[in-house]
């Protein structure tokens, strides 16, 4: 029988920390369960392990008690990382027995997995340099600063390399519940646990729930007065060139600190605002995809739909019609 270790950590938790070890554990033991009830053998010994024996939610509100001390775990097939906050310290005492644990499983040949949040913690390992990483959109920023040598794709719902899997945001864990119950034990049982616990199989992208206010965190007064400039104009087009000609700046120096700040290039921050602005059109009122696309500044109906489609993974169409029921009637 192989082992799954769900990680308990002490402290940078919250509710969504409860949440996705909770909903972790359920889904691994029905998956087992259905095994089982199949004539096989149950494939996986599950088991939540930290450093404290209780672990306190909510300033002690709800408690949590942890099967085993992690370093009783002395071999694991599987390590769960839970939601945590974003504001992460990986130099607390308890976090550095945490990452130490799971760095030496790792190389072990044990697989990791992190929910939303929790990436913060596995990229503080260094194991996610140079590789793939998801997490909750709103954190991109954070991220993205904290450790620039990870590839974060935050359009990503699961990410999935070298013995490493990430995912977005909020409660899209259980999507990644039900993507390594697949990969676990088989579709079926997968299929099988998507239905009881009613979670949407084959999900990839979490861009359609993005919502874009650029980063704004950084500092470069000029970039500021950009993209402050960028939104107050969303109906017009705008150029690259226009925007470093009212700067008075170079081009390609206006480029380069354009994307240090924000982590966009001039071009995509423009589309993504102007997007983020159609995007409200179509949550909150009935006009129509030529009416919001003229309002945002676009004229060629192939153009908006594809940058549309590109940042939200949806086509217009399909955007007004899941989130204005009023529209799609």
């Amino acid at each position: 029988m192989k082992h799954i270790t769900i990680l308990i950590p002490n402290g940078h938790t919250n509710l969504s920390t409860m949440a996705c070890i909770l909903g972790a554990y359920e889904i691994l033991v029905r998956a087992n369960d259905y095994w089982e009830k199949n004539g096989k053998q149950s494939l996986y010994e599950i088991e939540m392990a930290g450093v404290s024996i209780n672990t306190k939610f909510m300033q002690g509100l709800l408690n949590l008690k942890t099967q085993k001390h992690v370093s009783d775990v002395k071999r694991t097939d599987l390590i769960i990382i839970p939601s945590m906050v974003s504001d992460y310290d990986e130099n607390n005492k308890d976090n550095l027995e945490l990452v130490d644990w799971v760095m030496r499983n790792y190389r072990n040949g044990c697989e990791i997995a992190s929910m939303c949040s929790g990436a913060f913690m596995l990229a503080s390992t260094g194991l996610l340099d140079g590789k793939k990483c998801s997490t909750h959109w709103c954190f991109a920023d954070v991220f993205k600063k904290k450790f620039p040598k990870v590839n974060l794709q935050v359009e990503k719902l699961i990410t999935d390399e070298h013995r490493i899997y990430t995912n977005g945001g909020g409660y899209s864990f259980l999507n990644l519940m039900i993507y390594l119950v697949e990969k676990y034990y088989d579709r079926q049982t997968a299929i099988y646990c998507s239905k009881i616990f009613q979670i949407e199989m084959d999900r990839q992208s979490q861009s359609a729930f993005v919502i874009f206010t650029g980063q704004k965190q950084h500092g470069d007064e000029m970039i500021m007065k950009a993209q402050e400039y960028i939104e107050s104009k969303i109906h017009e087009k705008i150029s690259v060139e226009t925007l470093s000609s009212k700067f008075a700046i170079g081009r390609r120096n206006f480029d380069r600190r354009f994307i240090k700040a924000t982590g966009n290039t001039p071009v995509e921050y423009t589309q993504r605002a102007k997007i983020e602005s159609a995007k409200k059109a179509f949550e909150t009122t009935r006009k129509t995809i030529h009416e919001v696309m003229y309002e945002v500044g676009y004229s060629d109906t192939k153009a908006f739909r594809e940058v549309f489609r590109k940042i939200t993974g949806m086509s217009p169409l399909e955007y007004r019609g899941r989130y204005n029921k009023e529209a799609a009637n």
